[in-house]
């Protein structure tokens, strides 16, 4: 009898087992046995589905389904077999009966995507979503009497596709545009608007030991009044810990609970109260110190599964980032304002000197033009000559000083263009020609092709002065061979100014940056080394003034072709009327008497001394002194003043021409500057010292580039002496002196050593270093001409030992040091400290007067050596014997004082010492200095007679 109602639930899975042992007859639709054939069937159909299925049938919507529907239900499932669909699923009935009712009343089926659900399966009130199909059931004579339920879950897809809009929503605010704060209120606001998934957060910052916090939601302020303003994370407190933030600042995620006791918030589709929150680091590039923590609510309506945590996870990480990105780009806004902030005082800076400049210019130039001019009392001519060559370096000192200004007043955005309607082809043409004698000068062809232009041009004539004049300069003074020609025509749309020459090119990669100030092509053969590399930037920012730009092409080894353009819109611009600026043609002229110097080449011969010097019983009358220097008025300059000395000069314009001369004809000393064209004064001093001809070559570099580091490299690289401009006559000339009677002086010695080079290799290497703070020792001789023997560090005695010195040769000359010392050889150590020199001079003056030293002698050596003393206090920096170790050798003829202290070189401020220990020692002794790693040894030599 029982064999019906088991056949119809077979195959049913665990759902349709159970089906088979329930008590049917106990529900509405009673014994299996009684139910009708459209029932059967339904049932069979459910249970043969493995899609979600649900039949609900008669008045009182009994419910049968299958396994796959028994998963959706999770806690209802068994219990809702045969039951009510409405008291098992009556959180949700409010939804679903619209639906249900409508198909048992019409008939019609009906389909629900992502249809919003709450159900309690799982302990708790649940956010659940089911796409959904109500059909109607009907019996075996056709009435409606249920309902076919087909269903399928797609929360985790809707939950998902949530939680992903709002990654990328904050992921959009992480472009580093606003600052940290205003960063975090951002991604706050847009957490907020999505409280399905985070009914609360609130960002708390590291700020040194603490945490600060920068950002809340909650419109009302309640979140804000219930969470920590700031945590000292060095004694946090209760609070802080209760939401867990002292952990989670140190790299751990931690869960929160109780947070309704704390913070009373409604949240989810159901208005629950939120009971969990995550306290979650905010990643940073340092993983032991995180950038801060976020504190994200848990909805009540959703599990903190696996998936959830993730999110949260991501949530951190994408807050995290927009932060850096923030914190980033304040800091590079911050270098940026900075940087403008000091572009914008050095600009003023140059506007302000610049001005300050006019006044004495115009006081020099004033007085030079009078006696120029002055025919009532006429120059002679050596007084022309010189006060000539003071107004050309003055009328070229306003030149650069209106160059700066005009390029400052640019920078500072302050600078205007006064334009006026001119005959642009004229003004061209007549630039031009002012350059045609330099331009032919210098071997080359200027063409100029400026027909008229179909209507004026409104543009400033000193800023088109400029523009022409810079481009024309620059053309001749990297163009050698060939012709320069400058062209102006237009079209309708623009004029164009185009100055082309056959010069030495540019190289591609140097062509980008050649508009930008201070920017200089390295390496490039010019006429000049001379310039301030704001020409180019100068053309640049004029054009763009005058409303057109500049371009160029160039090839190397062909030349280059400059072409400003200006647009006919701003050529039509409005005019000022009123009387012409003066000083037209100015800029153009001081440029061409420029370019003049730099075409001026120097006698073939060398120049003679001046028969009326009186110097004719000099012991170095004669000497012949090569010099190498690019600018013409001082070469002729230091040609007057050195052949009053009595000494022959020959003048050439660059290293190259000074090499060829030394080996046609070795010099007595070689006077270069160092920024020269071709070859500069610092490689010719490193060729010279490599060739064993010119070895000893007595080398003095005069330079315009100030500073320790500048003097160093002169030095290091075996210079005999390095002089500043401006210098003084006189000490320009005692330095001569001194180099060519030390060479002198040294070349016996010198003659005597089989081989120097090869005994000077085997010493060990050491710098030279400046004697004194920012003006280095003049008298310092290279390392190859003087060879040396410094003693490895523990080599040196205690201060009683100071006899082994002489074993070890420390500092001493080959051919020297079996004489050396043989009258006296003693040594004192010091204490390192300002007071020493004051017993270093009694202890060296007892020790000399014995053997009758000439007092004159002696005080010279006593004012040199105290001068050592004070330096080798004042530079050792961090010496390894807190000491200074004097020595005193007599013997051969010589007097030797060494210096020596045990820590690294340090250069003494320039308030310190004003630059005139090195002159002071200088004056008085042959001065050498070498410094190790072990410290700093300075010998002052005097001769006894």
């Amino acid at each position: 009898m029982t064999r019906p109602s088991t056949d119809l639930f077979l195959g049913g899975g665990d759902t349709g087992r159970l089906m088979a042992r329930l008590d049917w007859a106990d529900t509405p639709l009673g014994p299996v046995g009684g139910w009708p054939q459209s029932l059967r069937a339904a049932v069979r159909m459910v249970l043969a589905s493995r899609y979600p299925m649900l039949l609900l049938w008669g008045e009182s919507y009994s419910q049968l389904y299958n396994d796959a529907y028994s998963a959706l239900i999770g806690d209802k499932h068994p219990a809702a077999l045969g039951d009510d669909v409405r008291v098992t699923l009556a959180e949700g009935w409010p939804v679903l009966a619209p639906l249900i009712e409508e198909a048992m009343a019409t008939g019609v089926a009906s389909w629900v995507p992502a249809l919003q659900l709450l159900l309690e399966r799982a302990g708790y009130r649940e956010e659940a979503y089911f796409s959904v199909s109500h059909a109607p059931a009907r019996d075996d004579d056709g009435h409606t009497v249920g309902v076919l339920t087909v269903c399928s879950e797609v929360t985790q897809q809707v939950v998902g596709e949530r939680r992903l809009r709002l990654l990328r929503d904050l992921s959009v605010l992480g472009d580093g545009r606003t600052d940290v704060d205003a960063t975090a209120a951002r991604l706050i606001d847009v957490i907020d608007g999505h409280p399905l998934d985070v009914p609360f957060a609130a960002i708390y910052l590291r700020d040194g030991t603490a945490l600060r916090r920068v950002a809340c939601t909650g419109g009302d302020h309640r979140h804000a009044r219930a969470l920590p303003d700031a945590v000292e994370l060095t004694d946090p407190g209760p609070p802080a810990y209760a939401w867990g933030l002292p952990d989670a600042a140190e790299g751990r995620a931690t869960p929160v609970s109780d947070v309704a006791d704390r913070l009373p918030l409604p949240a989810g589709p159901w208005n629950d109260p939120v009971r969990t929150a995550l306290a979650l680091p905010l990643p940073s590039a340092d993983e032991d110190q995180p950038l801060g923590v976020l504190l994200a609510g848990v909805s009540p309506s959703r599990g903190l599964d696996e998936a959830y945590h993730s999110f949260h996870q991501l949530l951190a990480q994408q807050i995290s980032a927009a932060l850096r990105n923030a914190r980033e780009y304040e800091e590079e806004r911050r270098r940026v304002e900075a940087m403008a902030e000091l572009d914008r005082v050095k600009t003023d800076f140059f506007a302000n000197v610049s001005h300050e400049f006019r006044t004495p210019l115009t006081l020099i130039l004033g007085p030079l033009t009078d006696a120029l001019t002055d025919a009532t009392a006429p120059l002679t001519a050596v007084q022309r000559e010189r006060v000539e060559t003071g107004w050309r370096n003055a009328t070229r000192l306003l030149t650069l000083v209106n160059s700066l200004l005009t390029f400052s007043s640019l920078e500072a955005g302050r600078a205007r263009s006064d334009a006026r309607m001119v005959d642009l082809a004229a003004l061209t043409a007549e630039l031009a020609g002012v350059f045609r004698a330099a331009v032919e000068r210098a071997g080359l062809t200027l063409e100029v092709s400026c027909p008229p232009l179909p209507r004026p041009v409104a543009v400033d004539p000193v800023n088109w002065e400029r523009i022409v004049t810079n481009l024309l300069s620059n053309a001749l003074k990297y163009t050698f061979i060939g012709r320069i020609r400058v062209t102006l025509d237009s079209d309708d749309e623009e004029v164009r100014l185009t100055v082309a020459d056959t010069g030495i090119g540019i190289a591609e990669r140097d062509l980008p940056k050649l508009f930008e100030r201070f920017h200089r092509v390295r390496g490039a053969r010019s006429r000049s080394h001379e310039g301030t590399g704001i020409g180019l930037a100068l053309v640049h920012e004029l054009a763009r003034l005058e409303g057109g730009d500049v371009r160029v092409t160039s090839q190397v080894g062909v030349g280059s072709r400059f072409t400003v353009t200006l647009p006919w819109s701003a050529a039509h611009r409005a005019a000022i009327t009123g009387p012409a600026v003066d000083g037209r043609g100015d800029a153009a002229r001081a440029a061409v008497e420029e370019a003049m110097g730099w075409l001026t080449e120097p006698d073939d011969a060398p120049t003679e001394p001046d028969p009326t010097s009186g110097a004719a019983t000099d012991e170095l009358a004669g000497a012949r002194i090569l010099l190498a220097d690019d600018n013409a008025d001082m070469r002729a300059y230091l040609t007057r003043l050195l052949t009053g000395q009595g000494w022959r000069v020959r003048a050439v314009t660059d290293g190259r021409q000074a090499l060829d001369e030394i080996r046609s004809d070795l010099p007595d000393l070689v006077l270069t500057d160092v920024m020269m064209p071709v070859l500069d004064g610092f490689d010719l001093v490193r060729r010279l010292r490599a060739d064993p001809t010119t070895r000893a070559l007595p080398v003095l570099v005069l330079s315009a580039r100030a500073g320790g580091d500048a003097s160093v490299e002169g030095l290091s690289l075996g210079a005999d002496d390095y002089l500043v401009k401006p210098f003084a006559t006189a000490e320009l000339i005692a330095r001569i002196r001194a180099s060519i009677r030390r060479s002198r002086d040294r070349s016996p010695a010198v003659a005597a050593v089989d081989d120097p080079p090869t005994v000077a290799a085997a010493a060990p290497p050491a710098r030279t270093a400046p004697v004194g703070p920012g003006t280095p020792s003049p008298a310092v001789d290279p390392v190859a001409d003087a060879p040396v023997v410094v003693p490895a560090p523990g080599e040196l005695g205690e201060p009683d030992e100071l006899g082994e010195l002489g074993e070890l040769g420390e500092l001493g000359e080959l051919g020297e040091l079996g004489e050396l010392g043989d009258l006296l050889d003693v040594g004192w150590t010091f204490p390192s400290a300002p007071t020493s020199a004051a017993a270093m001079r009694r202890d060296v003056r007892g020790a000399l007067v014995e053997l009758d030293v000439d007092p004159d002698v002696l005080e010279d050596l006593l004012l040199a050596a105290s001068e050592a003393m004070n330096n080798a206090v004042e530079h050792a920096q961090r010496p390894s014997r807190p000491e200074v170790r004097v020595r005193v050798q007599v013997g051969g003829g010589l007097i030797r004082i060494s210096v020596r202290d045990f820590g690294t070189w340090r250069d003494r401020r320039p308030a310190i010492d004003r630059g005139r220990g090195a002159l002071l020692m200088n004056a008085y002794g042959d001065v050498r200095l070498v410094s190790t790693a072990e410290g700093t040894t300075v010998t002052i030599e005097r001769r006894l007679a």
